[in-house]
């Protein structure tokens, strides 16, 4: 596994960068509007061009060479960081500029992830797949516990100028690393006459090959219930500690990092120890034990419940993610892992972004007015919840947070999903 966790370090130092600029972001754009849905918004702009252009992204994973491709996301990534520092520093910066870089940000990720993803296949041997996505995990919450220190501390200090130009440093780093490790490419089956019918035919392979094998469709579905609900819940999770804390940028960054740290300890214990060996139950497990800890979370108004919450739930995902990619690497063939992959990328995108349009109007029209003192939820859940600024967004998320939990059950009463 030594040349990828040569690449892993590169990468992560990128992640560190870019967690940073999305924090402050997040505490730039709620001074500014107050609002859930407009740092929802960013979340679905970043997620639409995924959906849109994903199947494509993995023709290209799957035709062409994935160094260059992953490099070449991490050099788009960089100059639109550098685009918006540019509009900031001469005070034109908008939220739709936001919005639009996070857009195009998306279509090369897409392909970065894609790529990265493929990569781990042929870079070792199957028993090491749980590791290597346990480190991939490890490397998202070590960013996850370092970014939101740093930035909650330097963003009142150096602003949000300073913090993107540590994030192009971090990109410096990423590509420098990249260019020194091989990527061995698999073979790529030759298509000498490109026809109109061949390429709506590589556009569906991804969707065909899941479908004709139940196994995968019901592991996809379990996915998508997943992340629809758990991205309801992401998009009320900043702007809830915000409002119920004053826009302390402190406290939201301790939270993230206690969150971090449990995702740190999770992965650590996946990559020694290597996983379960029924992936599945693994999956299952860790879906169940994400929402319980989610449900504490909703109900908590402290920093005494936050943060263990947070730390338990976080603890989970790298369980879940890496018996669930595991079992996508064991399941599909390395030389069309770029497609299928792109197919389970729009899938579970999809019902993300559903999640994320729905979550912000219900924040803002429903569950927040109905949540003030004198409120019709407020009689009925403000025993518990409280009333008042993020109340309303309390309950949304301990609704969501329910949702995790019951697909999880779900998963176990699916036959299908259990045995596959």
């Amino acid at each position: 596994m030594q040349k990828f966790i040569q690449l892993w370090l590169g990468q992560t130092a990128s992640m560190i960068g870019s967690a940073m600029s999305a924090f402050a972001l997040t505490i730039w754009i709620w001074e500014s509007t107050s609002q859930v849905t407009a740092l929802a918004l960013l979340m679905f702009f970043t997620q639409l061009p995924r959906i849109l252009l994903a199947p494509v992204a993995g023709i290209l994973v799957d035709r062409w060479n994935r160094k260059f491709l992953m490099g070449s996301g991490d050099a788009v990534s960089a100059l639109l960081t550098l685009t918006i520092l540019l509009l900031y520093i001469s005070q034109n910066l908008q939220i739709w500029h936001i919005y639009v870089a996070a857009a195009v940000n998306g279509v090369f990720d897409q392909i970065q992830q894609l790529a990265y993803s493929a990569a781990i296949a042929t870079m070792m041997p199957e028993k090491h797949y749980s590791r290597a996505s346990s480190l991939s995990f490890l490397a998202s919450y070590g960013a996850s516990i370092i970014a939101p220190t740093l930035a909650g501390i330097l963003y009142s200090v150096i602003g949000l100028s300073g913090i993107f130009t540590i994030d192009l440093a971090t990109f410096t780093i990423a590509i420098a690393t990249l260019v020194c490790v091989k990527i061995p490419q698999p073979a790529i089956a030759s298509n000498p006459q490109p026809t109109r019918l061949h390429l709506l035919q590589e556009l569906s392979f991804g969707f065909r090959y899941i479908v004709q094998r139940p196994s995968l469709l019901a592991l996809l579905v379990s996915v998508s219930l997943f992340w629809f609900a758990h991205d309801i819940g992401a998009a009320l999770y900043s702007p809830m500690i915000l409002a119920r804390t004053g826009n302390n940028a402190r406290i939201l960054g301790t939270i993230l990092s206690a969150a971090g740290a449990g995702g740190v300890l999770g992965a650590l214990i996946v990559s020694i120890w290597g996983g379960p060996k029924r992936r599945i139950r693994g999956f299952l497990l860790g879906m169940a034990g994400a929402g319980l800890s989610k449900i504490v979370f909703a109900f908590g108004q402290a920093l005494s419940i936050w943060i263990p919450a947070q730390f338990c739930s976080s603890f989970n995902f790298p369980i879940l993610g890496s018996s669930n990619e595991a079992i996508w690497l064991a399941k599909v063939a390395p030389e069309v892992q770029g497609r299928v992959f792109a197919t389970r990328a729009v899938i579970v995108q999809l019902a993300s972004a559903i999640g994320l349009l729905i979550a912000g109007p219900l924040a803002d029209r429903v569950f927040e007015p109905a949540m003030q003192p004198g409120g019709f939820l407020a009689a009925i859940f403000g025993g518990i919840l409280g009333t008042g600024a993020g109340a309303g967004m309390a309950l949304l998320y301990a609704i969501s947070a329910l949702g995790l939990f019951f697909v999880a059950v779900g998963g176990y009463a699916c036959r299908l999903l259990r045995d596959g």
